[in-house]
């Protein structure tokens, strides 16, 4: 195997996964990475693990540049079985390391693997010196899971936050200089909306802490995804406007259909929006993945969400998509809301209920149609979504 360096004496030795296309429901369709880092000093540091599954290949990366009897400490900044599931193979090898962890993050790991690990907790600004290196120790609750932490090494100015900064992308090569921007950002992207968004106000105070400690940061190595070594202050600025919630003119419709009565309100509402010189995404829900709609809708101004109604309630696609969005709560938002009934409605006036009930900012007018849209019921969504469109244009 390869040995790829981050830094003198900082080696990646993570793994690859090509194949996984589902990340607990989140769509990864460039694969992912698991990364963990070794520090050779005078004392060894292996920060974090890898997924059980990969465990192998793992203990072969660790063994090629050194044995891993000779592991002093092992750092685990979060608890989740994609970072902490090869932990029980490399304790039953480095008898003698010492895991660190936060105390949440002890509770975990107790939990998921017993009580005889030999552990030592931290808290924010303790360190650990390695030699010639200091690991000092930043506490991240919810970023994003209660145990999460930080650990950066102080004389590097390397960042290793775990879950925050990175991407699900399977790539062979580690670094942000080494591959496409736009993709790399389109991923890094996803997964802000897909994973940390219902966290915005944290994410801001947490940045915001890590201005007032004054760190250099020449480096920002998540634990999935590319390292940041070229421009690591592009992913940090994206974090900031993201959980500032800033948007473009831009308005997704997001809706299903079963006789395409509510596709054509669709189309119709759409060429109205578009009249201003909005920008329109436009999604079918069977035909879509709500990994990618999430990702659209974070820099957009207006969702606009479209259901026929079946059983006197909303088309199943569509309940689902509005579950999954009042979890991750997207700031600043316009939502507007339309739909198509046979004999009897309901599904428009629930998706307002449920809307209005997670906080979100509900558009003052609804669309409706009865069977198949007419003419003129088609020309009315046209106007319902110019006056849409005319709106997002006064959105700051």
């Amino acid at each position: 195997m390869v040995k790829v360096k981050v830094a003198k004496g900082i080696y990646w030795v993570g793994t690859i996964d090509w194949n996984v296309r589902d990340f607990h429901g989140y769509l990864t369709k460039r694969g992912t990475t698991y990364n963990a880092y070794l520090i050779i000093d005078e004392k060894t540091a292996l920060i974090d693990t890898v997924k059980n599954s990969f465990s192998k290949e793992f203990v072969e990366k660790i063994s090629e540049i050194i044995p891993l009897e000779e592991i002093d400490y092992i750092v685990i900044n979060h608890v989740e079985m994609d970072h902490s599931g090869s932990l029980p193979e490399i304790v039953e090898k480095a008898k003698n390391a010492t895991i660190i962890a936060t105390q949440r993050g002890r509770d975990g790991l107790i939990k998921h693997y017993g009580e005889t690990l030999t552990t030592k907790t931290v808290e924010t600004g303790d360190e650990l010196k390695l030699g010639e290196r200091t690991l000092r120790f930043i506490e991240a609750p919810m970023l994003h899971w209660p145990d999460s932490m930080f650990t950066y090494i102080v004389e590097d100015g390397i960042l290793m936050p775990n879950d925050a900064f990175g991407q699900h992308l399977a790539s062979s090569q580690r670094f942000d200089d080494e591959v496409d921007e736009n993709v790399l950002m389109e991923e890094a992207a996803k997964y802000y909306a897909n994973i940390l968004m219902p966290l915005a106000p944290l994410i801001t105070r947490k940045i915001q802490e890590l201005n007032q400690m004054k760190l250099t940061i020449n480096m920002i190595a998540p634990s999935h995804g590319i390292i940041w070594r070229s421009n690591p202050s592009k992913i940090v600025n994206a974090y900031i406007e993201w959980s500032k919630g800033i948007h473009k003119d831009k308005v997704v419709i997001v809706y299903d259909t079963m006789w395409e009565s509510t596709y054509r309100m669709a189309r119709a509402i759409a060429e109205g929006i578009a009249e201003h010189g909005v920008l329109v995404k436009f999604y079918k829900l069977r035909v879509s993945d709500m990994t990618e709609i999430a990702a659209e809708i974070l820099d957009a101004k207006a969702v606009v969400v479209g259901s026929p109604t079946l059983n006197n309630t909303i088309f199943p696609s569509v309940s689902a998509f509005l579950t999954y969005m009042t979890g991750l709560r997207p700031k600043g938002k316009l939502w507007a809301f339309f739909g198509s009934y046979g004999w009897a409605g309901g599904a428009v006036k629930k998706m307002v209920k449920i809307a209005s009930e997670a906080g979100f900012k509900v558009y003052k007018d609804i669309l409706e149609a009865k069977y198949v849209p007419t003419r003129e019921e088609l020309e009315k969504g046209f106007r319902f979504g110019k006056e849409i469109g005319e709106k997002v244009k006064t959105i700051g």
